[in-house]
């Protein structure tokens, strides 16, 4: 065997052990890069001029629009969660669905599919949902199984239904890694791949994965009632909390609604959804923390409703010489709704800076700073240590050993597309996605785009299949989350025993995707006409 090729493998076993033993993925990966280049370097089999190209490759991802969006998309996320409107969120559903027999379960799965497409962060939205729904579905005598498997199952939904982090970093990678394969084709003008259409090939297989989920709670309930029973409740209470409910679930759908409707109409980059996003979340929060003074944060919430209109039906280019009628009284009232959407922002600021978490007695406003800030500082910084290790592991020409490799295997495209998926499902059990997304799908996306792939179905192949690992015991980071927080009544047994029916799901839900592309295709198509 080649000297780079036991180097490539060398290398990548390397970081396998350091990350297994615990040791800072970014430095890890970032120091073995390193680690290897200089033995290459010794050995003749590394150009250590090459090395020099990782100051452009942060520069990029700095100016790089798209990953702008991750900490916009965090802070919605954190801030949400902060500020307990998730926790009401869940509460009131739960009150809604209770009375039927299987309603907590099924109430729980539609949260967890709100918060993923409000907050896109699976550990935050399986530690909200285990600490809130857990102790009241033990309590009216829910199975512990059933009750881990869907809180687990629930809470990786942020990993699939957009806008989810995950998409806009595996979109910015597979964009990337598909511009490389047209170019190795001799294609040198592709069509490019946006975040937007992961977004839209992704609503449909989450739709259909959570639709699986509820079918799976009511199948429940039928054939074996006693792991499910109904909440009983009184009917001055039902009536009572129906406008709760109605407070509670409508300003997160219509959140959704903005942040994804804008991205899927064509009014928004995902960038710029992502500040509607941010914005939006900062509003519902102000008014979750005073009722008695919401109209300002309504006003708010109207005029950035006001302004992506006005935005998609005028042109509000103010440094023109000629600007029609419609468009200056357009540009008018976007300036009016402007300062509306300011005054509001403040107000609702003012509140968050003055209110404090029950947990810690700080300040809303600076947990939701700090924790955006530590979350996006870890993507960025395990980005540049993908990016060293990526870079290096190239350089000794380990693409060229995957692509052989992917290339000779037994089946073709579907071979390889299978042990790509097996060894990402595999790699999930010991990285989060993140490390997965900047150090796996550059190496091996490129070769099966080359193989006549759809990019959009990839990515949401490996989204889902990613979304499965999180699931899969023994190492599965879901269940890691809710060990941390169930009750010591539910065992950890129970966890494992739990989600296994769900990663069953899982995997059905996988297979069909397979089967019928269309189902991540059909919608980029109808939408963007790709």
């Amino acid at each position: 065997m080649p000297l780079n090729d036991i180097l490539s493998i060398t290398m990548f076993l390397t970081v396998c052990f350091f990350l297994l033993g615990g040791f800072p993925v970014a430095f890890s990966l970032a120091g073995t890069g390193l680690f290897f280049a200089t033995l290459g370097w010794f050995f003749g089999a590394f150009d250590f001029g090459l090395l020099g190209n990782i100051v452009s490759r942060i520069f990029g991802s700095m100016t790089n629009n798209i990953l702008i969006a991750v900490p916009m998309f965090i802070f919605m996320g954190v801030m949400l969660e902060r500020s307990k409107v998730a926790e009401e969120l869940l509460e009131s559903l739960g009150h809604l669905f209770g009375s039927l027999r299987g309603g907590l379960g099924i109430s729980v799965t539609i949260v967890g599919a709100l918060l993923a497409a409000s907050t896109g962060i699976v550990g935050a939205t399986v530690v909200t949902m285990g600490l809130l729904s857990m102790p009241t579905m033990l309590k009216n005598g829910y199975s512990p199984r059933l009750i881990s498997g869907t809180i687990c199952a629930s809470g990786t939904l942020g990993q699939i239904i957009p806008p989810s982090i995950v998409l806009v970093i595996l979109g910015d990678q597979i964009s990337n890694a598909y511009v490389n394969a047209q170019r190795m084709m001799g294609n040198f003008s592709p069509e490019p791949v946006s975040v937007g259409d992961l977004f839209a090939g992704a609503l449909l297989p989450g739709l259909m994965l959570v639709f699986m989920y509820i079918a799976y709670q009511v199948l429940i309930a039928i054939f074996k009632p006693e792991y499910s029973p109904a909440l009983v409740q009184n009917e001055g209470a039902e009536k009572q909390d129906l406008a709760r409910i109605f407070r509670a679930l409508i300003p997160p759908i219509a959140l959704i609604i903005c942040v994804l409707g804008s991205i899927l109409a064509g009014v928004a980059t995902p960038t710029e959804a992502a500040s509607v996003g941010a914005v939006g979340a900062i509003l519902l929060a102000g008014a979750r923390l005073d009722i008695s003074r919401a109209l300002p944060i309504y006003l708010g919430i109207a005029s950035m409703v006001m302004l992506l209109i006005l935005t998609n039906n005028f042109d509000l280019r103010v440094a023109r010489t000629e600007i029609a009628t419609g468009d200056q009284i357009a540009i008018y009232g976007a300036m009016v709704a402007c300062l509306i959407l300011a005054y509001s922002i403040f107000s609702a600021l003012m509140r968050i800076f003055n209110a404090r978490t029950e947990e810690s007695d700080n300040r809303i406003l600076f947990d939701v700073t700090i924790s955006t800030l530590k979350i996006t500082t870890m993507v960025f910084v395990i980005l540049i240590g993908a990016s060293v290790f990526s870079l290096v592991f190239r350089g000794l020409g380990g693409d060229d050993l995957v692509h052989a490799a992917l290339n000779d295997l037994p089946g073709g495209k579907w071979g390889a597309i299978f042990v790509v998926m097996l060894v990402m499902f595999f790699l999930g059990f010991i990285l989060d996605f993140i490390e997965i997304t900047f150090v796996v799908v550059p190496i091996v996306a490129p070769v099966l785009l080359m193989m006549d792939v759809n990019p959009v179905w990839l990515g949401i192949m490996m989204a889902m299949n990613l979304q499965t690992s999180f699931l899969t015991p023994p190492f599965g980071f879901a269940l890691f989350y809710l060990r941390g927080v169930a009750p010591d009544s539910v065992s950890t047994s129970d966890i494992y025993k739990g989600v296994l029916p769900f990663v069953v799901i899982q995997m059905i839900g996988l297979l069909i995707l397979a089967l019928f592309p269309a189902l991540a295709t059909w919608l980029p198509s109808v939408i963007f006409g790709d």
